[in-house]
């Protein structure tokens, strides 16, 4: 049985981390880049510290060894860290005839550590997530798949859909940027 638990401030960090691995194996920024991670960082500690806020996240731990030593896929050693994470938000837009609240559950973060795939966790933390949108009663949820997880958000129901999506990234001036 894999063990989920819901993220708290101290997790930001290995959260941030497990979002790096999840963004360059899609393909999304350049890898080398690092300017987000603080920001993301604050974000998430600033919104997990929200007791009843419209961010979620739901965590699996890294196994420990038998002499209670936390175990790195390469093999080392160190602080205890996340196997893998789901994070997801409530958005508010205006209703729909489908969707009378416009209250959209959004997925936008599944990530596994790669040492640690194939273990289940990833269904785990979704059904956490689906569970926590179902009692706040979230009737539409939405995500981005890859091919990889395309198999296992089916096999939970989920289904492609007619709304094309599109993205547009507006420049902003950086002394207009908050931080």
């Amino acid at each position: 049985m894999v063990e989920v638990r819901r993220a708290v401030v101290d997790d930001a960090a290995e959260l941030v981390r497990l979002r790096g691995l999840m963004l360059r194996a899609m393909g999304i920024g350049d890898p080398g880049a690092e300017d987000w991670q603080p920001v993301a960082l604050r974000s998430l500690r600033d919104r997990l510290a929200e007791p009843d806020g419209s961010l979620v996240a739901f965590v699996v731990d890294q196994p420990a060894a038998p002499d209670d030593q936390p175990v790195d896929p390469a093999g080392s050693t160190g602080p205890p860290r996340l196997a893998a994470c789901v994070v997801g938000v409530v958005e508010r837009r205006l209703g729909t005839p489908d969707n009378l609240s416009g209250e959209i559950g959004y997925v936008f973060n599944v990530s596994t550590d790669p040492g640690y795939r194939r273990r289940g966790y990833s269904r785990a933390l979704m059904a956490a997530l689906l569970d926590w949108y179902r009692e706040r009663g979230i009737m539409v949820v939405d995500l981005v798949a890859t091919g990889d997880g395309e198999p296992l958000y089916r096999s939970m129901g989920f289904e492609p859909s007619a709304m094309p999506l599109m993205h547009l990234t507006l420049p902003i001036d950086p002394a207009g940027v908050r931080s």
